[in-house]
């Protein structure tokens, strides 16, 4: 049976710029960088040093499982910024907050309250955007949902 989650797939444009993103300025680790079979696709991973069964694949949309529609169509997409990366966690969403736009991360959110935590929304360099979130113990029903 499952036993858990492990890799989760983020689509980017480009792989060399999206490796400088995700190590030099949110801080993650690089996990794997290599390609598979001669002239194959890049298979290149990111993780959390503190988080080492989970990892982000950062995929450009030109491998053999898409047809040359569907890899134009994730493109456009990922460039539009309409694609959510899922939810990064923090201890210190303020303090990261302050670090990472330091850093250049581009913030469509400063951090607010919500019944399951604190937010902030970023994007990636190529378009997409992801909660960063400090978790709430408990939801808190008198925060608003709205974004």
């Amino acid at each position: 049976m499952i036993k858990g989650f492990a890799i989760a797939t983020i689509w980017v444009l480009d792989q060399d710029r999206a490796k400088e993103f995700y190590t030099e300025k949110l801080g993650l680790e690089v996990r794997t960088d290599m390609t598979m079979g001669e002239g194959g696709m890049r298979w290149l991973t990111v993780g959390a040093k503190d988080q080492p069964d989970v990892q982000l694949t950062l995929m450009v949309p030109e491998h053999p499982g898409l047809d040359p529609e569907s890899a134009a169509a994730v493109r456009k997409l990922v460039a539009k910024g309409v694609l959510s990366g899922g939810v990064l966690v923090t201890d210190d969403v303020h303090g990261d907050y302050e670090k990472l736009k330091a850093r250049g991360v581009e913030f469509l959110q400063e951090p607010q309250e919500r019944p399951y935590g604190t937010e902030a929304i970023f994007r990636d360099d190529s378009g997409n955007w992801f909660s960063f979130n400090q978790p709430r113990e408990e939801l808190d029903f008198d925060k608003d949902w709205a974004c």
